[in-house]
């Protein structure tokens, strides 16, 4: 829409009287109550000068003029505070759903009421964050703390013997609790922001190479048929770089993390027999990264893309076929964050087939960088 210039040149004016104008300044508005009640007495006197009435009844009438005037604007003024204290003592007791009306106002009790109503909003997704957090680390627990405990049972009450098939089934669970505790210090540490970064080059060949092997051997140790999840042996691995000799600038360790989460990721949602391509190529900037990880699954539907890296977010509709194994949902918001301490990006990019999670690395930078 196009803006006349004339309506602009006004827009600024108005703005530059703000300070005047009594309904946008505190000030303004007392500085009009001094010169209300000072009119006022100046008329009630002039009117007694050229009148009968005695100057002690106008005296009386331009107190309780000035008063109830002085009422009405300390009135005005004070309501804000007043429903700030009892939002603020609401507050006090948990209850972080109340806003403050005086957002409304266009003086400086506005601007303070709608920073308050901000502080207030953000404290109340702090404390859904933290009961969710809570509930969801406690339901996550709970599962594998559950099946340990009927497996050890088993073995105790004379059900099933301590054979190596039975302890594999034990071991299988403490190492998901093992993840589990192991991700949530992750988190723990990213909240804390005490994570180093050590970025070196390295050839991205056969550190991915590397890292798929890992996978593959992950996969065959954890094939257990009394678990009730089944192998992904049959979920083909593929790696793609070019060129061949590659180089990037990243943190080993931390990149080793993204790639094998969004790998397992992939797995868990592939299909029978399905494909899961690692592909890398050269970015932008010195020795920086294209990362791609594709899979042949069900995809991520549009709407829940922008979700996908938050914690206990699975990442669409939870496997329920021979990838079903009961992930943590915190292998993606791990993912983002190691990302984000690269200086890079994570998002889930259009793909005609499955889904397609793209990680974009700066590389070296060119000033003093991270060593």
């Amino acid at each position: 829409m196009r803006v006349v210039p004339g309506r602009q040149a006004w827009s600024r004016l108005w703005e530059a009287l703000r300070p005047i104008d009594p309904y946008r300044s505190v000030k303004a508005a007392l500085g009009a109550l001094v010169i209300g009640s000072v009119i006022i007495t100046t008329l009630l006197v002039f009117v007694a000068v050229h009148s009968d009435t005695e100057l002690r009844i106008i005296t009386v009438f331009s107190i309780i003029a000035s008063l109830l005037i002085t009422q009405f604007v300390a009135h005005g003024l004070s309501a804000p505070l007043d429903e700030m204290t009892e939002v603020t003592q609401a507050m006090a007791h948990g209850d972080y759903t109340r806003r403050v009306r005086a957002a409304e106002r266009r003086d400086e009790f506005g601007d303070l009421a709608t920073a308050f109503n901000r502080m207030a909003a953000d404290l109340e997704a702090v404390d859904t964050h933290r009961k969710e957090l809570v509930a969801n680390v406690s339901h996550e627990l709970r599962t594998p703390i559950a099946a340990l405990r009927a497996v050890l049972e088993n073995v105790v009450d004379g059900v099933s013997q301590a054979d190596p098939e039975t302890m594999r089934v034990a071991l299988r669970q403490t190492q998901r609790l093992g993840r589990l505790v192991e991700q949530l210090l992750d988190l723990s540490r990213l909240d804390n922001g005490v994570v180093p970064l050590h970025a070196k080059s390295f050839e991205v060949w056969p550190y991915l190479a590397g890292i798929l092997k890992e996978a593959s051997m992950a996969r065959s140790a954890a094939s257990d048929a009394r678990s009730g999840a089944r192998s992904r042996k049959d979920v083909h691995l593929n790696l793609d770089v070019f060129p061949s000799d590659l180089t990037a600038h990243a943190d080993a360790e931390r990149l080793h993390q993204v790639v094998a989460n969004l790998i397992d990721n992939a797995i868990k949602h592939s299909p029978q027999h399905g494909r899961v391509t690692v592909r890398a190529r050269r970015g932008e900037g010195r020795q920086s990264l294209e990362l791609e990880v594709l899979d042949e699954g069900p995809g991520i539907p549009e709407a829940e893309r922008y979700k996908v890296f938050e914690r206990f977010n699975r990442g669409g509709p939870t496997p329920s076929g021979p990838g079903a194994d009961g992930g943590t949902g915190l292998g993606l918001a791990i993912a983002r964050w190691a990302v984000d301490l690269h200086g890079g990006r994570i998002r889930v990019a259009e793909s005609p087939r499955g889904c397609r999670i793209k990680v974009s690395l700066p590389g070296q930078p060119q000033g003093p960088g991270l060593t």
